[in-house]
């Protein structure tokens, strides 16, 4: 028997945000200037630039929970957007 598994990455929430503006250079920015810096300068290999929204991984599950994932067996699902290179 195998299993997917759903491997997220930087999602946006308050926590992730009170986080950012903890690590900013300017913490007074708005919260889309400090995402920004925080990828530009942190996650600089991201695709997307931007925190993946709950909504995106919900719809990955939602995927794996259905009958349309019948021929999706033991993978590592992804919804990152782009920040991780590879899974090793």
């Amino acid at each position: 028997m195998t299993v997917n598994s759903v491997l997220p990455g930087p999602t946006r929430s308050e926590g992730i945000i009170d986080f950012l503006k903890s690590i900013a250079s300017d913490p007074t920015a708005s919260p889309e200037q400090i995402e920004a810096e925080f990828f530009a300068k942190g996650r600089p290999s991201s695709l997307l630039q931007r925190m993946i929204e709950p909504e995106e991984i919900a719809n990955l599950v939602a995927y794996v929970a259905s009958p349309l994932s019948s021929a999706t067996n033991g993978a590592a699902l992804r919804v990152d957007g782009g920040v991780t290179p590879t899974i090793g």
